[in-house]
């Protein structure tokens, strides 16, 4: 049973484990496939929803469940379904929530993978999708129509550090009798609580931040209330995207040390804003730290820390950008993000190659712009390894 618990870092430690009759203090890998039972009756009850217990690890698994709740208490939400990855956290939404004729509005700057799924994919079984700037809530509303079943966040949106007004969207949504679902991947639940600020299902790559070691791949989806729970987790089973066991042994672990992790990289993140604000050859710098974003305030007030995700334009361009990521030799050249180690990459070719150039340019993803996923390390080393990589050698 999840321990009542007030303090979010209370939760990350104790939240979802269950007492276990050896007395380990960590919930074991249950690596099975499979589960017996005492008698036909039991087996019968459990698979007509009418006794608790586990039948088969695709529908549930003691690990995966410690993770799940876990995940719930820190999201403040009736209850959490785990999946084999971000992106299968995101097709299961979109599966379990969708109907043909239905339509999405969504960020335009979403990540790229999930608003290629939707407009090549979802598209041809007849959902129709609209992405805009969700910021702009004039252009949310105009969007709506008749058959819109979801507004799609991501905030803060990737690459470009767009902040959404979740409370407002969430209002505006349920006005028209839509549901809000967020991904808050890059805030994570220390800095960022969607469903308490009106949002149905929020979303995350556990890849990121909540591991946070970059050696697992993962996803999950926490609801506000029970029954979108259960459309959730019936949409997960048939598709059978469910979480390994030995993967969410290792999220559990690595989200423990969650807030620990984040703050040292926010840290470090703000210095570097600033450091690469001040450096001539830089054009404009997105981190929510800076009084320079356009939303800072809105991120102030909606979030509990700017987070550790930095976006850049270099003036040189194309070439700039990709002789700055060829010089740097602390920060690895590699997609993906919110580890304990410091990334950097660049979107249009690698995490957005996928969407149309004319849109990925609307949406402000430019050929030179850079990201930059700041871990734990000195920031003095990681400002040298920048500097380094921007002033001309010899």
């Amino acid at each position: 049973m999840t321990k009542k618990l007030s303090g979010f870092t209370s939760k990350l430690v104790h939240a979802g484990h269950r007492h276990e009759p050896s007395g380990s203090v960590v919930t074991p890998i249950y690596q099975t496939s499979t589960f017996a039972f005492d008698s036909t009756q039991q087996g019968a009850l459990r698979f007509a929803g009418k006794s608790e217990g586990y039948i088969y690890t695709r529908i549930g698994n003691p690990t995966l469940t410690a993770l799940e709740e876990c995940v719930t208490a820190l999201e403040e939400g009736a209850g959490a379904v785990a999946t084999s990855s971000g992106m299968s956290a995101v097709t299961t939404a979109y599966m379990a929530l969708l109907n043909s004729g239905d339509h999405v509005i969504s960020t335009a700057s979403v990540y790229g993978p999930s608003r290629t799924l939707m407009e090549r994919h979802f598209s041809r079984f007849g959902v129709g999708s609209t992405y805009l700037d969700t910021s702009d809530l004039t252009q949310v509303e105009a969007a709506f129509t008749k058959a819109t079943r979801i507004v799609y966040v991501e905030t803060p949106s990737n690459p470009m550090m767009q902040v959404t007004d979740l409370a407002a969207i969430a209002k505006l949504a349920h006005s028209h009798g839509a549901l809000l679902v967020v991904d808050s991947t890059f805030a994570s639940p220390y800095l960022q609580r969607p469903l308490t600020l009106g949002a149905d299902v929020v979303l995350h790559s556990v890849t990121k931040f909540i591991n946070g070691h970059a050696d697992v791949v993962g996803g999950i989806l926490v609801a506000h209330d029970l029954e979108l729970v259960r459309r959730l987790r019936q949409m997960m089973v048939v598709t059978g995207c469910n979480m390994d066991p030995h993967q969410a042994f290792l999220v559990h672990r690595g989200i423990k040390t969650l807030s620990l992790r984040l703050e040292r990289a926010q840290q470090n993140a703000t210095r570097i804003a600033r450091w690469l604000e001040s450096r001539p050859e830089v054009a404009w710098v997105r981190f929510l730290g800076l009084e320079s974003h356009p939303q800072y305030l809105l991120a102030a007030k909606q979030m509990s820390g700017p987070g550790a995700m930095i976006c850049f334009e270099l003036k040189g361009g194309l070439k700039a950008g990709a002789d700055l990521m060829n010089g740097v030799k602390l920060a690895a050249l590699a997609v993906s993000l919110g580890g304990v180690e410091t990334l950097i990459q660049h979107p249009a070719s690698m995490t957005h190659s996928g969407v149309p150039e004319a849109e990925r340019l609307a949406t402000g993803i430019t050929d030179g712009l850079v990201r930059y996923s700041v871990g734990i390390e000195e920031a003095d080393d990681l400002i040298e390894d920048l500097r380094q990589a921007l002033e001309p050698q010899g």
